[in-house]
């Protein structure tokens, strides 16, 4: 026999039960046997015993109490399929042998793991039956070793894991959180898995504009941001006070999961709620800003900006009569500091109530900044943000211009926003002026006034 790659030959030897006693004539030589005890396998005994307790017809492999086989027996050989050394073999037999094994019962063998069956994953490709019964599986954390199997039969019973659970529902759906195609469990039908059949697209459908619900609603959000944002990115925003209910909050949070962000977004980093990573209390109170005071005092503190009003994308989230709120997305850049010119990604919840005949009082304002992606970056602004002197009048055809100067002479509304009302009712003056009639009536022309 070759031990350790040398060869040595038996001049004599007797064994006693499962144990045999070598006389060996060097010390050497006895260090060496000494490391292969228990490493010695019978592989052809184990193959001749496989091959007697494997069934064709049903590609069934039976190893049942294997170490009590009278065959293996009658050879003084005992298989302990919980070493490794022994399940090594039997693996490797049937992968070398009976690939196409579907089913597979290793009961009664007092398994503890299952490492050495990982392999079965590509050396029994077909498997779909695996019976675990009656061995010594305690947690069901050693059934993540064989999660690569397709399984659709399983036995587990009366293994320690089992006693682990509170009840059957929570046993089954461990079990077949590892193995999702499982329909039998322990010799039982299974409740079919719930399962959603997801169409695969080959694009992803390209995103909606802004959403307002009302082209009145419309109007006084889009007013009332290029008023907001206008002193926000004035560099004094102590003005916006008064765009503050007096008992307004303001939140403001990034992703800190990354280094990168808290590095680049570090400005915003030291005021960051982020409560999946915050979890004192006192902190994430502390962070949350009460009174218009507070709240602009910390927009007082944040970096400079310039936003993109045309990267801008909206979405009112809910309106009644009392109350707004409205979803505003979209790109900014500071314009001083370490990262001047660097472009940011934003978002910003807005929960605002009336107030009389100004617009909107901000009551809750949620801030959510972010590294920008490179599509961001690209397109951020690559068109200009409209001014009062950037006129698009030039552009029109002469009676859309006599139309605008009409339209804005009897509506008193300057003529950006005339031609929008204009544009928005396809150029129908008398659809347009209806619109702004009722506008009227609900006392919100004051905000498109010059």
């Amino acid at each position: 026999m070759k031990i350790s790659g040398k060869s040595y030959y038996n001049m004599h030897y007797q064994t006693e039960g499962h144990k045999a006693q070598f006389y060996l004539e060097d010390a050497f030589t006895a260090h060496a046997l000494v490391r292969a005890s228990r490493q010695i396998t019978d592989s052809e005994g184990y193959k001749q015993c496989m091959a007697k307790r494997f069934d064709s017809s049903q590609r069934t492999l039976d190893l049942n109490q294997l170490r009590s086989d009278p065959d293996l027996v009658s050879q003084n050989v005992c298989p302990i399929l919980s070493r490794k050394i022994f399940m090594d073999a039997v693996v490797k037999i049937i992968e070398e042998n009976i690939p196409e094994l579907v089913h597979l019962n290793l009961s009664n063998n007092k398994l503890y793991q299952l490492d050495s069956l990982a392999d079965l994953i590509t050396s029994a490709p077909h498997l779909k039956a695996l019976n675990l019964s009656h061995n010594q599986l305690k947690t069901e954390k050693v059934l993540d070793r064989l999660k690569g199997l397709k399984l659709v039969d399983l036995w587990l019973e009366h293994n320690p894991l089992c006693d682990q659970f509170k009840d059957q529902p929570s046993y089954i759906s461990a079990v077949r959180e590892r193995f999702p195609q499982l329909v039998k469990l322990d010799g039982y039908d299974l409740p079919l898995p719930i399962v959603f059949d997801v169409v695969a697209t080959s694009t992803i459908p390209p995103c909606k504009g802004s959403y307002f619900g009302s082209e009145e609603i419309m109007f006084l959000i889009l007013h009332f941001l290029q008023q907001y944002f206008s002193v926000y990115d004035s560099g004094d925003r102590q003005p916006l006070l008064n765009a503050y209910h007096d008992g307004a909050t303001f939140s403001l949070s990034q992703p800190s999961s990354q280094s990168l962000s808290r590095c680049l977004l570090r400005e915003y980093h030291k005021d960051s709620r982020n409560l999946k990573h915050l979890k004192d209390p006192s902190t994430r109170f502390r962070l949350l800003k009460h009174t218009r005071l507070n709240v602009v005092a910390l927009l007082n503190k944040l970096p400079k900006t310039q936003h993109d009003i045309a990267s801008f994308n909206i979405d009112v989230n809910t309106h009644t009569s009392m109350l707004l709120s409205f979803t505003v997305s979209g790109v900014f850049k500071e314009v001083e500091g370490a990262f001047q010119d660097g472009v940011r990604a934003f978002s910003r919840v807005f929960i605002a109530v009336p107030a009389g005949n100004s617009g909107l009082c901000i009551v809750n304002d949620q801030l959510f900044v972010r590294i920008a992606t490179m599509e961001e970056i690209c397109s951020a602004f690559a068109t200009p943000a409209p001014t009062p002197s950037s006129s698009l009048v030039p552009a029109l055809s002469t009676p859309k211009q006599e139309m605008l100067s009409t339209f804005s002479l009897k509506s008193g509304m300057n003529l950006e926003w005339s031609q929008k009302c204009l544009q928005d009712n396809n150029w129908d003056f008398n659809i347009a002026a209806q619109i702004f009639t009722q506008l009227k009536v609900t006392n919100l022309e004051c905000i498109f006034r010059l």
